[in-house]
């Protein structure tokens, strides 16, 4: 039994049907509107951490397997300056040039570092809480191509089409952040490339953004440009909305020199960083999960080290990003089974050493938003979720192994991950939700009125309805003639449709007129004024 409109197209903008008069109308009316957060069946923040891949014991290994890595391997390339601060702190500098990492050093240092982060957005609605196992989704990546669903083809990624995403992100309730997930390529200047980078986003969204900057000499300027838009350096400093997405190391074990000198100077600008270690199971890192996720881990490990030898509990996030690898071609595998599972036993090791984590989940090896997208999207975004990791990195939109991103994708994301998070959210068991009560006076009746023989239409239906099941946007539910009769709807055309309305609607996230000026005054900024 529908109870929508059979004979109704829907809206491209919400995608509800338009309802009938009388009471059910304002049935539908009420479940359009926006709910409060104590109504909604999911939000971000939700708690995971039901499923673990790897038992306690499993878990304790890999941490002395990454000590030990760390103990008697170490780490090459840090640059003077991290020679100099973790040095300070007790690291080893063998002949080699190899830093390594006494246990006990790693054992302070993590002891330091700041357990309960919040990532915080333009508006403070957006404020990402990242304790415990608290699960956010976002985007994320470097694709230099665009998918053209139209066209069936890709093209290259231009500023307008970050710009785009970033506004897209911004009305789409279940992506929580934004990161970065594409490089303008029509910028070919590297510093103006940064710089537009921050102002496409920040421009875009009031969402937690975070972004990578390809040379720490552009640092100063991207700074500078992130405290006039915060309204000043303390301002930002106190509630920095912008994070560095930091590829500190060249997997296997090796300081990325560049990255972090970089790193340095977004922590003494007040910025949270993500420490990133991104290894290529059977290239850059072992071809076994378990291997890779000791690589992994120990990378991370001495990122802490550095971060809280330099700046002890300044915020960094423990970016554990293992990546499958298909060892027959060379491909990536992002969209694998062993890609889902390399996250979700990232996700354990942070909830293990206690400290905020991030890993990639969510992303796709099929070109187009299609049958293949959708089972790996699915599959890497719900057990990213049921594994408690508070970031789940490019989420949504992200195509061709990490080469190409979608808009649409993007929307029929948000569709997606509410699933997701539907599964994260479990199963209530109490008195209410168990319902011998409903289920006595649905099948006895009462004194009053008889045993109707079904639960539609009852108060407990009608009051749960809303607040524990999570509605598609644009995923169709209609019977075959229903759809028929609605001119047969198309999950991606549906899609394009409501980016064009959120696109053809001014962003709130919008700068001010006088700020705007400001920045066009002292920086290049190529996107149209």
């Amino acid at each position: 039994m529908s109870l929508d409109t059979p004979n109704a197209s829907p809206d491209p903008q919400t995608g509800r049907r338009a309802a009938r008069s009388g009471g059910r109308a304002a049935r539908h009316a009420a479940r359009a509107a926006k709910l409060s957060d104590d109504m909604r069946p999911i939000r971000p923040g939700m708690s995971g951490g039901t499923y673990k891949p790897m038992s306690e014991t499993d878990v304790a290994k890999i941490h002395e397997a990454a000590l030990t890595a760390l103990e008697t391997i170490g780490l090459a390339d840090a640059p003077p300056s991290g020679v100099e601060i973790m040095v300070g702190a007790g690291a080893l500098l063998g002949d080699d040039g190899r830093l390594r990492f006494p246990r006990a050093l790693v054992e302070d240092m993590l002891a330091l570092a700041c357990k309960d982060v919040t990532l915080r957005g333009r508006h403070p609605r957006h404020d990402l809480d990242l304790s415990g196992t608290r699960v956010h989704y976002g985007t994320a990546g470097a694709a230099v191509n665009m998918v053209d669903v139209m066209g069936n083809d890709y093209r290259d990624s231009t500023l307008q089409d970050l710009h785009d995403a970033a506004r897209i992100t911004d009305v789409l309730d279940n992506i929580h952040f934004l990161q970065r997930p594409m490089v303008a390529r029509d910028i070919t200047d590297n510093l103006e490339m940064d710089l537009n980078t921050i102002y496409a986003c920040a421009a875009g969204t009031t969402k937690h953004i975070g972004t990578s900057f390809s040379d720490p000499s552009h640092m100063p300027d991207c700074l500078e440009m992130l405290y006039m838009i915060a309204g000043g350096e303390d301002v930002f400093r106190a509630r920095p909305f912008m994070s560095n997405s930091n590829c500190f190391v060249v997997p296997p074990m090796k300081f990325a020199t560049e990255s972090c000198e970089t790193m340095e100077m977004c922590i003494r600008g007040g910025m949270p960083v993500l420490l990133l270690s991104a290894g290529m199971s059977g290239a850059t890192a072992p071809s076994t999960t378990a291997g890779a996720i000791v690589q992994s881990v120990a990378e991370c490990l001495a990122g802490v080290v550095y971060v809280n030898a330099m700046a002890p509990g300044h915020p960094a996030i423990f970016g554990t990003w293992p990546f499958g690898l298909d060892l027959r071609t060379g491909a990536m595998t992002v969209g694998s089974g062993e890609q889902a599972l390399l996250t979700a036993g990232c996700a354990q090791m942070h909830a293990f050493y206690g400290l905020p984590g991030g890993a990639a989940g969510g992303a796709s090896d099929s070109k187009m938003p299609d049958m293949q997208a959708g089972w790996e999207q699915m599959c890497s975004n719900v057990m990213a979720g049921l594994s408690g990791l508070n970031m789940v990195y490019e989420a949504a939109g992200m195509h061709a192994s990490l080469l190409g991103f979608c808009h649409e994708s993007l929307i029929l994301g948000d569709d997606l991950i509410g699933q997701a998070l539907r599964c994260v959210r479990g199963i209530e068991v109490d008195d209410e939700t168990m319902a011998l009560d409903q289920m006595a006076q649905v099948c006895l009746g009462t004194a009053d009125a008889p045993a109707p023989g079904h639960y539609l239409g009852t108060d407990r239906t009608l009051s749960h309805m809303e607040r524990d099941c999570v509605y598609p946007a644009l995923g169709n539910r209609m019977s075959p003639k229903e759809w028929a009769e609605n001119d047969r709807p198309n999950l991606v055309q549906n899609a394009i449709a409501r980016k064009e309305a959120i696109l053809a609607t001014r962003s709130e996230a919008r700068f001010d007129a006088g700020l705007d000026a400001q920045l066009r005054a002292r920086f290049n900024i190529h996107l149209p004024a």
